[in-house]
């Protein structure tokens, strides 16, 4: 494994836990609190910002350019995830296993059509 790559896996891995952890603490009521999770969140995607300008120095590369494509995938990304993850919460905190599961399984497949979708069909 390249440095880069191992670096870019812990920041990752950190911004990542950082961000889910901030967003449990302010979207679950039972934990009450919510500023905090607000502060842990915006830590997450501050440090997942790095992490990205980090790889792109050690691997000698530019930041990709913001063109329309470039933002069509980023909002779908977006709008996968949260399909999956209101699937998962449909499942675990409303208690619709059916319902939740076929959403979650929408929101899998949402993402994995972003590999075609990013690295083309040869």
């Amino acid at each position: 494994m390249k440095k880069s790559s191992f670096v870019a896996l812990i920041l990752g891995t950190v911004s990542g836990v950082l961000f889910a952890l901030g967003m449990c603490m302010a979207l679950l009521p039972e934990w009450d609190a919510f500023t905090e999770g607000v502060i842990f969140g915006a830590i997450g995607i501050v440090l997942g910002i790095i992490t990205a300008l980090v790889w792109c120095k050690m691997e000698n590369k530019k930041l990709p350019k913001m063109s329309a494509k470039t933002i069509f995938r980023i909002i779908y990304t977006v709008v996968a995830a949260l399909v999956l993850g209101v699937g998962m919460c449909m499942c675990l905190v409303w208690q619709q296993i059916i319902w939740g599961t076929l959403v979650g399984l929408l929101g899998i497949v949402m993402l994995i059509a972003l590999i075609p979708m990013i690295k083309g069909i040869k």
